[in-house]
């Protein structure tokens, strides 16, 4: 689905605010996801016009996030198909060197946050007529006490525990009753807490 299936793009000042756009994240991930499309396909998915849709897949490709795609044959000599350049994103705070960077940055993440927002909520959509899957996934949250460093070590911690399952079941074919399982975690710092509250 992508040209490098183990790639990761560090994001930098320049690249950064080439992905920072709401329609961008979105476009981006759902190439991820679901493999090469056209502009007007994506458009259909998302609801937007396929000229929305084709400039914001121009502005992705011009910073390196995704490239054209050839694809097989069979497909209309006029469609323009893409694909995304890279598995992963990733965004170091080393990279927000000026506000200008940090402004883009909080763009880029509340639209993650955001497209993860809505892909868990198309999930619950899908609750009722997918009741096999009902006691295998959860929405959760826990609220533990820790460092900077000690959770840090939590997230590679968790993130090793995911890549292990990654690789014990990326050569498994599908069979019937699997699907692709989406894991999203977000670990940050209670927002309003002070030093006065109770930890």
């Amino acid at each position: 689905m992508v040209t490098d299936p183990g790639s990761r793009i560090e994001l930098d000042s320049r690249s950064l605010r080439g992905i920072a756009h709401p329609l961008r994240v979105r476009l981006l991930g759902m190439l991820r996801e679901n493999g090469p499309s056209t502009a007007s396909r994506l458009a259909a998915r998302i609801g937007t016009t396929s000229g929305a849709t084709s400039y914001h897949l121009r502005q992705l490709a011009l910073y390196g996030f995704v490239v054209e795609d050839e694809g097989p044959d069979g497909r209309q000599p006029r469609e323009r198909w893409w694909r995304a350049a890279h598995r992963a994103t990733s965004l170091e705070p080393s990279a927000l060197q000026t506000p200008e960077d940090q402004l883009a940055a909080e763009v880029y993440l509340r639209s993650v946050v955001q497209s993860y927002s809505r892909r868990m909520e198309a999930a619950l959509d899908e609750w009722p007529v997918t009741p096999e899957w009902r006691d295998s996934g959860t929405v959760s949250d826990w609220s533990i006490v820790l460092d900077p460093g000690a959770t840090v070590e939590l997230m590679a911690e968790i993130e090793a525990l995911i890549e292990r399952h990654s690789a014990q079941h990326a050569a498994a074919v599908p069979v019937e009753g699997r699907r692709p399982v989406t894991v999203q975690l977000q670990v940050f710092p209670r927002p309003g807490w002070t030093p006065e509250d109770p930890l």
